[in-house]
């Protein structure tokens, strides 16, 4: 078994898809329109679906925007320098609800970043370059 996708409720796809890929500089990987159930689907992600875990954009075309509750957490992307990715995030428009620096109770650089939708975004600075998370965020669970 693998991880293939996290799906999104999002409230405007079009500004969905200028924050994941022009902010985040991930790839439209497919989108399709279902008028008879009027929603339509995005993948985005980093690669290619049959190697990489990508991220589903579900647009309900009768939806504007959600209640996000309390029990979702957020997504996490590795990267090799938080400050940099922060810096070219803010140009490209991005928030940044939390500046890089180390997670509490440890040294793990971290930062935040909100999509258009109130969803959470974790910048984790990647120890080893390819690695796929720091030991300490795992047992911390951050």
């Amino acid at each position: 078994m693998r991880m293939l996708h996290t799906m999104l409720r999002v409230g405007n796809l079009e500004e969905s898809l200028k924050f994941y890929c022009e902010v985040l500089g991930m790839k439209l990987l497919r989108q399709k329109d279902y008028p008879d159930g009027k929603f339509t689907l995005a993948f985005v992600g980093y690669g290619h679906e049959s190697e990489h875990s990508v991220i589903e954009l579900t647009y309900n075309w009768d939806t504007e925007n959600y209640d996000l509750g309390n029990a979702f957490g957020h997504i996490a992307l590795g990267v090799d320098n938080i400050y940099e990715t922060c810096a070219q995030i803010r140009l490209r428009g991005g928030k940044i609800v939390r500046e890089p620096g180390p997670m509490k109770h440890g040294s793990t650089v971290i930062a935040f970043v909100e999509d258009p939708n109130g969803y959470k975004i974790e910048l984790i600075e990647l120890t080893t370059k390819g690695s796929a998370h720091n030991q300490e965020a795992v047992a911390a669970g951050k």
